[in-house]
């Protein structure tokens, strides 16, 4: 039996689209505004993904909450979309055309249909934590609304975190909290699904020489991110070691990419550019501070992004061309760095100290369906694409994918593959449904 997000067998969505980042929204939205009825499904606690997290977008330095909140408000408010959040896909078995869905709904002891979003539980819990969307950088407590412009606003609560002390179920106005709730799993059929799971990046650990586990001065380019974000945990950029003001940044190129020791032997294509990014914002935000980047190859390959290139350099900012050996920590929390120059015929080893360092990882499939669905992946783990002229398609009849589930890319790119593969869906959809009702292919809606 096919059991719905709401518990009952009634709810058949033509589609369902795993991942509700940027590019599972963008697709969600393309097929919705055709009149289908589509179930977008979440892992984390709130639609937005990495994205709603960026500070701003190259090359136009956009804020990137304002592109990408209104397409979660619309996602969240459209009439033919479905939103589950805190849900994981456990397997997709594919029977005579149709999809089943087997999700896994977590339990998050709130009651979601009457929690209004008032934090009033959050103000009241005293157990505080590393907050997860901040990167570690600031605090939260064991109930809250997962960040502030999440969609939806409901509080989830963490039980490996709450002590029981039951204030939060005192200040609720509403009688939300269920310490009782369970988790459960579902099967939803579905005529087609999406893969749209994004990516992750690879742990700072992968080289052990950049110590960069052991050093908090060291960082991912998402923690950098959430610094230069004018919502950001501190407000501005400061060292997270000491609170310092960095007066030299340093960020390594290719520090989780190309790289077959690591198993990452791609180029993660976005690395470059969100590099020279985060440079010219840091040279707005600390204009006296010495910003340099160690680079193997400048890939600046989409329209405009030669001239964002050519405009870092002229804003001063330092381009090094070579390899970062080893990063040793020193005194005052600074670091070394230990580069090996492919620029100059002498001097070839260099040392260079700075105060904070970004390391640009790899990016690595977030989720390999294979393990539980039809999907076939690639040799670099992303979600094989066998056809040249249908980059959206997959091994499997009925499941496409979209955006960085299938490879690493940009912003621009991702959006960009959502919309085909909305078309790609609506598409096949249509040529199934006209083969199984003639009358179909008279127009959808003389069948209704």
């Amino acid at each position: 039996m096919t059991t719905s997000a709401n518990g009952n067998n009634t709810y058949r969505p033509d589609a369902i689209i795993v991942g509700a980042g940027i590019a599972g929204m963008q697709s969600a939205l393309d097929l919705a505004d055709q009149g289908l009825q589509v179930l977008l499904v979440e892992k984390d606690s709130s639609i937005g993904g990495h994205m709603i997290s960026l500070a701003k977008v190259y090359p136009t330095l956009d804020c990137a909450s304002c592109i990408t909140a209104p397409k979660m408000s619309a996602s969240a408010h459209h009439d033919n979309i479905r939103i589950m959040v805190n849900t994981e896909v456990r397997g997709i078995r594919s029977v005579r055309g149709s999809h089943f869905v087997k999700l896994f709904k977590k339990a998050t002891y709130v009651n979601f249909d009457k929690c209004i979003g008032c934090r009033l539980c959050e103000y009241a819990c005293d157990s505080e934590y590393p907050d997860p969307f901040e990167m570690g950088l600031g605090a939260k407590r064991a109930i809250s609304v997962p960040f502030t412009n999440a969609i939806p606003q409901k509080a989830v609560l963490d039980p490996e975190l709450c002590t029981t002390c039951g204030s939060c179920a005192r200040v609720c106005p509403t009688d939300a909290i269920e310490y009782d709730q369970q988790s459960e799993e579902v099967e939803i059929e579905t005529d087609a699904v999406v893969v749209a799971s994004g990516f992750a990046l690879n742990s700072l650990g992968v080289k052990s020489q950049y110590h960069a586990l052991q050093n908090k001065n060291i960082m991912t380019a998402l923690t950098m991110e959430r610094l230069l974000a004018p919502h950001g945990p501190y407000g501005r950029v400061l060292r997270p070691s000491d609170g310092k003001v960095p007066s030299s940044v340093a960020f390594v190129l290719c520090a989780g990419s190309r790289d077959a020791s690591i198993g990452v032997p791609y180029c993660s294509r976005v690395c470059c550019m969100y590099a020279i990014k985060q440079a010219m914002l840091l040279s707005g935000a600390l204009p006296i501070a010495d910003i340099t980047i160690y680079y193997m190859d400048i890939r600046a390959f989409g329209k405009g992004y030669e001239q964002f290139y050519q405009n870092a350099k002229a804003m001063g900012i330092n381009f090094v061309r070579g390899k970062v050996a080893r990063i040793d920590p020193i005194e005052d929390g600074d670091l070394s760095l230990h580069v090996e120059s492919t620029e100059e015929a002498e001097n070839i080893l260099q040392e260079h100290r700075h105060d904070l360092v970004v390391l640009a990882q790899g990016m690595v499939p977030e989720w390999n369906p294979s393990i539980s669905t039809p999907v076939a992946v690639a040799s670099d783990g992303f979600v094989a694409t066998p056809s040249l002229t249908a980059p959206t398609s997959t091994s499997a009849d009925g499941i496409f994918v979209a955006g960085v589930a299938s490879g690493p890319k940009d912003i621009v790119d991702t959006i960009a593959e959502a919309g085909a593969a909305a078309m790609q869906v609506s598409r096949y959809l249509y040529q199934k449904r006209a083969a199984a009702t003639p009358e179909y292919a008279l127009g959808p809606a003389l069948v209704g």
